[in-house]
């Protein structure tokens, strides 16, 4: 196994573990909502500290439910990550080139002055 299929692992099971750890750990049990973002725990403390306090913005748009909510939240995220990879791939795509492009030119003047000339 290679150094990068080594470290690929390594970073997948990483993941995997953060992931499946605060579930088998039992991390928020006895709460109402026990994964929620820090913007619905931002909200929940500021309305427990200072009852009569307004918001000086309202949302555009509210979605009518969490889980399409969520789902715009993944599609950004995807969005995010495709835009990213075109970007790196774009750049390693370059770079690519320019060394294929560095390696012909010494083979196109070695080619053109080792050809006999007639006369």
């Amino acid at each position: 196994m290679s150094r990068n299929a080594k470290i690929n692992t390594l970073l997948l099971l990483l993941v995997a573990a953060l992931a499946v750890l605060p579930l088998a750990l039992g991390l928020g049990e006895g709460k109402e909502e026990p994964f929620a973002g820090a913007d619905a725990q931002a909200e929940t403390a500021i309305t427990e500290l200072r009852p009569d306090y307004e918001p000086w913005f309202s949302p555009l748009y509210e979605p009518p439910s969490g889980e399409i909510e969520s789902a715009l939240f993944a599609l950004q995220a995807a969005i995010g990550a495709g835009v990213l990879a075109y970007y790196f791939g774009l750049r390693r795509g370059r770079r690519q080139g320019e060394s294929k492009a560095a390696a012909a030119e010494p083979e196109a003047t070695t080619g053109a002055s080792a050809a006999p000339t007639e006369s």
